[in-house]
């Protein structure tokens, strides 16, 4: 029988904290199942780690709980991982949750409520507050949404994180995405449904060091926009204008002055400075359409988005491995 409910966790270097992390999440996931009645499996995707992560989670116990293993070739990123598990997961309903243990998985019982009780069809966890983070960083992230959300006919909501619960139906809108270039936040609120809050503070990572770094943070970033968002392009026309409109004003104010005060015109410095500020920033919208033309580019090529080194799915009852061809799941991932 497949399960109610798919619980997708990626993974990317966590071979210090799965165990424990594993152990946890099993315990609150079969709370869950002996309460409210439901069939639920587990699917680690590992993301190309480098410190053995996959062949740890392969070896994690059962626990009474379905339990899948998918294995990436290589380290596609997180947004590849989660396509991974929403191409690999069997539930009708979905909850994505990271593997680090800042997600608490006290938590499903509360989206599964609001899910089953309810009705909402998307719960998705929002921070708190950011008071434990830098300055530069909380600013960083203000400005990103401000910008994903500029002109946009849905907004994603700001500081959403991507542990949330799907619904049968929402999942299954989820999945007619056919764009290989996803931003999960994104699409999960676009989708539209009855879709609800719920308020966390994350938890202290108790393993290993977060892989985010600033840079990698502002390529997601980018993705996100480029994917998800055309205000890039709104705001690089929008300067555009203001830009042609201020090289009017003063280039009618030139003339004015020479008519009526004969002032000379000015010369090689101002003519510089108009230059310079017109070629950078014809550079800048020639930057972000190229952003923008990557993306087209590769959704036309139409490579997957992953492919599987490895996969295994053991029920809680027969702890026999099975291959991912007998599981009936693709070793290619993203539509064909």
């Amino acid at each position: 029988m497949t399960p109610d409910l798919t619980i997708v966790v990626p993974l990317y270097n966590e071979a210090d904290g799965i165990a424990a992390f594993h152990e946890r999440l099993c315990a609150c996931a079969a709370r869950v199942a002996a309460s409210r009645g439901l069939r639920i499996e587990i699917v680690y995707v590992d993301d190309g780690s480098r410190d053995g992560t996959a062949d740890i989670a392969a070896a994690l116990p059962v626990a009474g709980i379905d339990l899948q293993t998918v294995a990436l070739s290589r380290n596609y990123g997180k947004e590849a991982a989660l396509a991974a598990g929403l191409d690999h997961a069997r539930g009708d309903a979905l909850l994505f949750m990271d593997g680090d243990g800042q997600h608490p998985p006290e938590m499903i019982e509360t989206f599964v409520g609001l899910w089953r009780d309810e009705g909402h069809d998307v719960a998705y966890a929002v921070k708190a507050d950011r008071a434990d983070e830098p300055a530069s960083r909380r600013l960083f992230v203000k400005l990103f949404y401000r910008l994903l959300n500029f002109g946009a006919a849905t907004a994603i909501p700001e500081d959403a994180a991507d542990f949330r619960l799907l619904s049968p139906r929402a999942a299954a809108a989820l999945r007619r995405l056919p764009e290989r270039n996803r931003f999960f936040k994104g699409l999960s609120s676009w989708i539209g449904f009855r879709q609800i809050a719920v308020p966390y503070r994350p938890k202290p990572r108790l393993y290993g060091s977060s892989s985010w770094s600033f840079l990698r943070l502002l390529g997601l970033s980018m993705e996100g926009l480029t994917s998800f968002s055309t205000a890039p392009l709104r705001l690089a026309a929008l300067a555009g204008a203001a830009l042609a409109g201020a090289a009017f004003v003063v280039g009618l104010w030139i003339v004015v002055e020479w008519l009526f005060w004969g002032i000379p015109l000015p010369g090689y410095p101002s003519l510089m400075v108009g230059v310079m500020v017109i070629g950078g920033m014809q550079l800048l919208v020639m930057g972000v359409l190229g952003e923008y033309v990557a993306r087209v580019l590769s959704e036309i090529k139409g490579r997957p988005v992953y492919f599987v080194a490895d996969h295994t799915l053991r029920h809680a009852q027969g702890p026999a491995p099975a291959a991912a061809e007998a599981a009936g799941v693709p070793s290619a991932g993203g539509p064909a």
